[in-house]
């Protein structure tokens, strides 16, 4: 962009050192697990990393630490946010112009920035907070024993402050779908004050693959509970009971233990899987399937059009921003199994159709490029500035 002077992170990996290299050889797991880090600062930028915090935090729950001090994990994570926002306002404002900083790790920050005229652009990856809550807690209140996964309702009141101190302070709003933006104007804040940005599809390394069978397979990638409507597919689809049909998840299941029980043997399950190993499962499938009722826009929309999937999701997905309904797939409403068993009969049934639904998501995934949402950030940015100078 030719603004970005340094990057302030947790973990940054790249994959082309000594060190790398080694771990490849020997810790290949360790290896893989890392690379999901990988950051490459561009030439002339200086990447500046905090890993202590980060890496205690995978060690306690590797440990099982957070138990014993009963904090579930995102508790965890919202430590290091804090720690990685403390440093950056106490180090690396001076001298600056402007400070680019995430939802959860900016309200230290933007408040020293603001007292030393310092322009704050806000990043907020996921609806606004209230929103949220208000869909979680319907969920909540409809299957009582879901709650437990459901953990924006469970946030802590000084979390919700830092969150809105993080958006008070802030002089731009970068969002990434239209059902974010949505959620910001709910909440009072000013259109003026926010630009969305959609994000950019990984079609340089995602991509295409023949399929290795004739089954048709719905496939969903994610962390596998309620937020992401899961629940919601499993009703849709046991009942179908389709012919040489096979429904996979992939991906950290957050339901209950023994929640998923009265749907075992309707559905394929796989724990989380690499990131650089997924190609084959979306490749593997007929339809991507993401009903989900909370995100921003869900990079793995984005991975599945650009291996040449046609979706089936949600505005609340962000999918309305990345596909025309009918033609790189279907946008269904949120908690509707009627309409997503609809769908789901029509893509079984007219897979000719299907495949050029597939076809052209490709086309939309080559479209969304992410040097194209570079382009529009550096616009964006340009523009707040010389409308600060002026």
């Amino acid at each position: 962009m030719g603004y970005l002077k340094e990057i302030i992170t947790c973990l940054a990996y790249n994959p082309q050192t000594k060190i790398a290299q080694t771990l490849q050889t020997f810790l290949p797991p360790l290896h893989q697990e890392l690379t999901r880090r990988t950051w490459v600062a561009p030439d002339g930028v200086t990447l500046h990393t905090y890993p202590t915090p980060e890496l205690l935090r995978i060690a306690a729950l590797r440990l099982g630490v957070h138990r014993l001090l009963h904090r579930n994990p995102q508790h965890l994570a919202d430590w290091v946010y804090r720690v990685i926002d403390q440093k950056v306002a106490s180090s690396h404002l001076t001298p600056l112009t402007a400070v680019y900083a995430y939802e959860d790790g900016a309200a230290t920050t933007f408040t020293q920035a603001q007292q030393q005229g310092i322009v704050c652009f806000y990043d907020l990856p996921i609806v606004h907070y209230q929103q949220s809550q208000q869909l979680q807690t319907q969920e909540a209140e409809q299957f009582p024993e879901l709650t437990p996964a459901l953990l924006s309702v469970q946030e802590p009141p000084e979390k919700l402050r830092r969150k809105d101190q993080e958006i008070a302070l802030a002089d731009h709003i970068i969002v990434p779908s239209t059902v974010v933006q949505q959620s910001l104007l709910q909440v009072g804040v000013s259109a003026d004050k926010i630009t969305v940005i959609p994000f950019g599809s990984p079609h340089d390394y995602f991509h295409p693959q023949p399929k290795p069978d004739t089954t048709f397979r719905a496939l969903f990638v994610g962390r596998v509970g309620p937020r992401k409507g899961v629940h919601y597919l499993l009703q849709a689809w046991q009942p179908l009971q389709l012919p040489n049909a096979e429904l996979l998840l992939v991906g950290f299941n957050e339901f209950p233990e023994g929640w998923l029980s009265p749907y075992e043997g309707s559905f394929r399950y796989l724990p989380s899987v690499p990131h650089s190993l997924l190609n084959p499962y979306y490749s593997s499938a007929s339809v991507f399937v993401f009903p989900s009722l909370v995100e921003g826009l869900a990079l793995v929309l984005l991975e599945a059009m650009a291996c040449g999937l046609p979706v089936i999701t949600t505005p609340n997905a962000g999918g309305t921003d990345i596909i025309t309904d009918g033609v790189e797939g279907f946008i269904i409403p949120i908690r509707d199994v009627e309409a997503l068993q609809d769908k789901l009969l029509w893509c079984h049934q007219h897979p000719q159709e299907l495949a050029e639904m597939g076809q052209a998501a490709r086309q939309r995934a080559e479209q969304l490029t992410w040097g194209l949402y570079r382009q529009r950030l550096k616009r964006t940015v340009e523009e707040i500035l010389v409308a600060e100078r002026a």
